[in-house]
């Protein structure tokens, strides 16, 4: 198929025909409906946002669900600034901003979380680098990267979802290798952009997080051309910060109101650490970073730990008043609003959550400008700085009153020790020879494929490529399938026939 003329639109391999996807008028169109027809997209139905759906019912978001309100706030803010003829012009020296490109990006930024959210990728992440010996690790975004590229296997083919370069390209909110890429790499910067630096204990580690493995880089550097020479390289394109913002926004809204719903975030707790803040506010930063360490759970000190570290991290943009106009509408919206009658299940309760949420979206959507010389921490697309600090309260609420819970860890710590006893129980079934014939099918061509793509000469190259199969093998799994496949390989499942949708 021969490529168009638009550098944005040129694919990796061509584009074949995709039934439904190239049906499309829009090349861009047909990403989305590639995105939304591929089994990675349907799995992210079974994968945790925050917390597993089996332990909840129906009244949290899961990936799936996650990713479709991203895409709904990423076209919506597409389309207000194209609609601008300011905004446009500037995203059209920048190399375009197409509400199509946006929206499919969107829809495609999680297809790489592994089961159990970001629990998952932080356990992956440990056992990829300390006990299978691959030097990139796992990274959600990456593996996102990699399933649109290169693990879709076809026969001897392996094209993933063959998109365009623009949807790539807004894909890579990381556009940059864990170590090496682009050179000098953006961890070096100071200060470096979000995600960019590495662990404090463990610098030579790399970057926390990245947008492509090595395996990809070639492909991120097709994707990213058509920008060459508008942006710097490890700047994120105008759509990709589009759909990161947007994330940012579906994130910080619907998972208050998630934790609304099953009655775990309690108005008593919110209001006593917005209020205590509120009040002495003025004593709260006039003490030491040790006194306030020391104020251990004192209602307010959690707050002013955040002002600080906004000051540290973003300096670019923390503002005081803004921080503490901030607090005070998100303890009206949330604590005199949202959270002042618990949620019963009924149609009135639906529809004040539905309210709360419009309400957030709309304020956000309405927020967000395009600025032709963002900071290094920042994007070309960005929230107003008021409803910025905003974005940043309501995270507070959920990471201070939600993932800090000892019963959350207590969950948590059991579904990490799950992965880690599968890794460990796929690479023993592997190193069997007695069992190669096998093997399932899906692991075996993973193999395959990582073989192919290491250079002949890398040390140890079948263990490397044995250990990135068993990761992308893992990290296609959903929550329930991985529970079941370490029920199988533990002997504890009496389901002879039923347990091969786990392969």
């Amino acid at each position: 198929m021969e490529q168009p003329a638009d550098p944005r639109a040129r694919r990796l391999f061509g584009g074949s025909a995709r039934a439904l996807g190239d049906l499309a008028a829009s090349p861009f169109r047909a990403d989305r409906d590639r995105i939304v027809g591929s089994p990675f997209f349907a799995r992210l139905n079974g994968v945790t946002q925050v917390i597993s759906p089996g332990g909840s019912g129906l009244l949290v978001h899961n990936r799936l669900t996650h990713s479709l309100k991203v895409a709904q706030v990423a076209r919506a803010v597409a389309e207000r600034l194209t609609a601008d003829p300011a905004h446009r012009d500037l995203l059209e020296k920048l190399g375009g901003c197409d509400p199509d490109v946006v929206e499919a990006a969107a829809l495609a930024h999680d297809l790489g979380h592994p089961p159990f959210g970001h629990l998952g990728e932080r356990v992956l992440d440990r056992l990829a680098r300390q006990r299978l010996g691959l030097a990139d690790g796992f990274e959600g975004n990456a593996q996102s990267y990699r399933i649109v590229t290169s693990t879709e296997i076809r026969g001897a083919a392996t094209t993933g979802l063959d998109l365009t370069a623009a949807v790539r390209a807004a894909m890579l909110k990381y556009p940059w290798t864990r170590l090496d890429h682009p050179d000098p790499h953006p961890r070096h910067l100071d200060p470096a952009p979000r995600g960019a630096a590495g662990p404090p204990d463990d610098p030579e580690s790399g970057s926390a997080k990245f947008g492509a493995y090595r395996t990809e880089l070639d492909d991120l550097r097709q994707a990213r051309e058509p920008f060459a020479g508008r942006i710097p390289d490890w700047q994120q394109t105008p759509e990709a910060s589009i759909m990161d913002t947007a994330d940012d926004i579906a994130y910080a809204i619907h998972d208050v109101e998630d934790f609304y719903r099953v009655g775990v975030l309690q108005q008593g707790a919110v209001a006593a650490e917005l209020s205590a803040w509120q009040r002495e506010c003025g004593h709260f930063r006039a003490i030491t970073s040790s006194a306030l360490a020391a104020a251990g759970r004192r209602p307010g000190a959690a707050i002013e730990r955040l002002r600080r570290q906004l000051h540290r991290k973003d300096a670019w943009i923390a503002d005081d008043e803004a921080f503490a106009a901030a607090v005070e509408h998100v303890r009206e919206e949330l604590v005199e609003g949202l959270l002042a009658l618990p949620f019963d299940g009924s149609i009135e309760a639906e529809q004040y959550v539905a309210r709360f949420s419009a309400r957030w979206s709309t304020r956000f959507v309405d927020a967000i400008t395009v600025t032709p010389e963002p900071d290094v921490r920042s994007g070309y697309v960005l929230l107003a700085k008021p409803q910025w600090h905003e974005v940043q309260v309501l995270k507070f609420v959920h990471h201070r009153f939600v993932l800090a819970r000892p019963d959350l860890a207590l969950h948590q710590r059991g579904q990490a020790r799950l992965l880690g006893t599968l890794v460990e129980a796929l690479w023993e079934w592997l190193l069997d020879p007695e069992e190669e014939s096998r093997l399932p099918r899906r692991l075996h061509d993973l193999v395959e494929l990582a073989e192919a793509e290491l250079h002949p000469r890398t040390p140890d190259r079948i263990g490397r490529a044995r250990g990135r199969a068993i990761v992308d093998f893992v990290a296609q799994l959903t929550d329930g399938q991985a529970v079941a496949m370490l029920d199988a390989l533990s002997g504890r499942s009496g389901a002879l026939w039923t347990d091969a949708f786990v392969l």
